[in-house]
């Protein structure tokens, strides 16, 4: 998962300007010196970022008051590369606050997204909205043919004039007044969502009384679960957190049924049974304001408005491709069900698999089927191993960097490390943080976010952050990963790849900066490497003896790779057609029953199989309703089909050498968004997509 932490849309200086008096003292008032315009985290308090979000705001409106208002003739220069540069305070505020707040929040930080959401919607508003800033836009816009600019040039003045106009430029002025009070009021809503899902979250945990409710789980596990459980006060009990994803780990290990079923339910009621923490009513809320600032743009519904400015284009799409993949997922999710049914049968378990079920009999089927478990695997996956001879390694291999860990530089949280990242030549090309394990304060699932992207325009280079929400074995214990654990690792390095390799002049356009349903198709292709056979064999070693994971072994891994992709396609499916279902809605068509929606649209959707509930409900569904992937969590589909078409051409051409790694940065990784991004994936692969690799990796091929 990618996150974004960039004001508006618009791109920001990082250059050092003289201290606002305001902020005297202020840590954020001007660029860090540390390397690369590092943070500094050991002096950043949270009573820091509100002062600074408020002066980050006035400065940039007068910025932009002064190009609107300039007297000179509107020019690409003093028009939209004035824009580049503008806003160095707030978006130096704006990123370094939403890392945070998503990796290490607190009551404070919490407090102040809340008030400065709907404040940084207004300031958003008042530049896009502002119509003498629009008249120098569309002035260029239409003259663009005329003006000599470069390609990249050329295209940035094209996005602004979009931007613009999505936005709202050409509204009325009554309807301008309408679209900032729904972009207040969403902003505010989806902030309360975010807030919400994490601590309906912590506050969901399973607590039991004894460790033999626990049976199956490592003595590890169980330990920090009692560790867990004393320090909520409840001394001699046992808590296992809950993750943000329907299926819970544990439910793979847990051989008491009735625990299992109990955390099933706990997971699955999450935002939905009353409470402070109930997300019905905001998602009501939160659904119907779209849909009206669709309507207001001139739009059937948000999804369409969304999907326009997608690789996608369209709902008719977007629709087409989940509805092909639908029918065939469930009819192998329905298999699979019956094969657990018969290792249930066989035991005279005397009950028919349901949900809590499916991934403890899962591991059971697969140790029939393959010979293994995921816990013969563990052993060979020690996290820092994956990270420095697997991630580090392919990196290496294919692209010739080199990686350094520092202990000099100030981190938010003592379990964060730091590594300086070097090209080929030598040179450093950018600064990687890696925040592997779970806290509480901390969001759920994977997601790569930069805190300073590269640009040439402003002589910056990439600060990137992977994080994972690993949990963190007791002191002295080493850090085993799942099989799942090591592909996320490898999936959201490649979004680190994306924004370090990054070489374009504009900000607008750095390293991740296109369309979403583009953005996960490098992340995605970087996760073949886990299973590569010289990646694997260099980090996949037992962590206490050494010893090179047994070919057997491996082969039985890679043997397994179509295994259980019935119920990981509908529970992904199920989850994307909601997303779709609630976002194709007009105004009038808002449900009052959120629960009762989802059932009637996940059976006319075809994809209501109770032993495979979507990856998440609604009423914990972030992605859609906290507002990064609304309308858009298809995209990681979408982006699959280009990669699985890419893992086909770097087997046609050899796999994992210098030459398709540095043909891969040149053509894609390295251009952002400075062209159309299906034009980046002809000029890499020779041609259109095709989705054959795509059905073939999914087992919906028939064979």
């Amino acid at each position: 998962m990618l996150v974004v932490a960039a004001a508006l849309g618009l791109a920001f200086s990082q250059t050092v300007l003289a201290a606002p008096a305001a902020l005297a003292g202020n840590p954020l008032a001007t660029a860090s010196t540390l390397p690369f315009n590092y943070p500094a985290f050991d002096k950043i308090k949270d009573e820091h970022f509100a002062p600074a979000f408020v002066e980050g705001m006035r400065i940039q409106l007068k910025e932009i008051e002064a190009i609107a208002n300039s007297k000179a003739a509107p020019s690409f220069d003093n028009t939209i590369v004035a824009m580049e540069k503008s806003g160095a305070l707030l978006t130096r505020v704006q990123t370094t606050f939403a890392n945070l707040q998503g990796a290490n929040t607190n009551d404070k930080l919490d407090a102040i997204d809340s008030e400065m959401s709907p404040k940084l919607a207004a300031h958003g508003d008042a530049i896009y909205l502002n119509p003498k800033l629009f008249a120098r836009v569309k002035s260029l816009y239409d003259q663009r043919d005329k003006l000599k600019l470069d390609a990249e040039s050329k295209h940035l003045l094209e996005r602004y004039h979009t931007d613009f106009v999505r936005a709202g430029a050409k509204l009325s002025a009554a309807d301008k007044e309408k679209l900032k009070a729904l972009n207040g009021a969403i902003a505010t809503l989806q902030t309360s969502f975010t807030q919400n899902v994490l601590k309906e979250t912590n506050a969901s945990a399973l607590i039991v009384d004894s460790r033999a409710e626990l049976a199956g789980m490592s003595e590890a596990a169980i330990d920090a679960a009692a560790a867990a459980a004393k320090a909520k006060g409840l001394d001699g009990k046992f808590s296992v957190a809950v993750v943000n994803t329907s299926g819970q780990p544990p439910l793979a290990e847990l051989t008491n049924r009735a625990v299992r079923e109990k955390l099933m339910a706990i997971s699955l009621a999450r935002g939905s049974h009353g409470g402070e923490f109930d997300s019905r009513e905001l998602v009501l809320k939160i659904a119907k304001a779209r849909a009206e600032k669709a309507a207001l743009l001139g739009y059937a519904n948000f999804a369409a408005y969304s999907l326009e400015d997608q690789t996608a284009h369209d709902t008719a799409a977007v629709n087409k491709l989940l509805g092909e993949l639908a029918k065939p997922a469930v009819n192998n999710a329905k298999k699979e069900a019956a094969d657990l049914q018969a290792v249930v049968d066989a035991g005279k378990g005397g009950f028919q698999v349901d949900a809590s079920d499916w991934a403890f009999y899962t591991d059971k089927v697969r140790a029939q089927r393959f010979a293994f478990d995921e816990n013969q695997l563990k052993p060979y996956f020690e996290l820092d191993s994956v990270l420095t001879n697997g991630v580090f390694y392919a990196a290496n291999k294919l692209y010739g960097l080199s990686f350094k860990e520092r202990k000099d530089l100030p981190v938010y949280n003592p379990d964060v490390r730091v590594f300086d990242v070097f090209d080929a030549d030598g040179k450093q090309l950018a600064i990687f943080l890696a925040d592997m394990y779970a806290r509480s304060n901390k969001q759920g699932g994977a997601w790569m976010n930069e805190y300073i992207s590269q640009a040439s325009l402003l002589g910056t280079h990439s600060v990137v952050a992977n994080h994972l929400n690993i949990p963190k074995p007791p002191a002295g214990e080493p850090t085993l990963l799942t099989y799942d654990e090591v592909k996320t690792a490898f999936h959201e390095f490649g979004h680190a790849l994306h924004g370090m390799f990054s070489n374009v002049k504009y900000p607008r356009f750095s390293g991740t900066n296109v369309p979403r349903d583009f953005v996960e198709y490098p992340s995605q292709v970087n996760e073949m490497w886990a299973v590569w056979p010289e990646v694997l064999a260099n980090y996949a070693r037992h962590y206490k003896t050494g010893a090179p994971m047994p070919k057997e072994l491996l082969d039985k891994v890679i043997a397994s790779k179509k295994f259980n992709q019935g119920f990981l396609t509908t529970e992904y499916l199920a989850a994307s057609l909601l997303d779709q279902r609630w976002h194709q809605l007009t105004p009038a068509q808002i449900p009052t029953d959120v629960l009762a929606f989802e059932a009637a649209s996940l059976k006319d959707m075809g994809v209501d199989f109770a032993p495979v509930p979507p990856r998440y409900r609604t009423t914990y569904f972030s992605h859609s309703f906290s507002g990064g992937y609304s309308a858009g969590y298809y995209a990681y589909l979408w982006s699959e089909k280009l990669d699985a078409d890419t893992v086909e051409w770097f087997k046609e051409n050899g796999g994992l050498q210098r030459k398709n790694g540095d043909w891969f940065r040149a053509k894609l990784l390295s251009r952002g968004g400075t062209d159309d991004a299906m034009n980046l994936f002809r000029n890499f692969r020779g041609r259109d997509p095709v989705i054959e690799p795509l059905l073939e990796r999914r087992g919906l091929t028939g064979k």
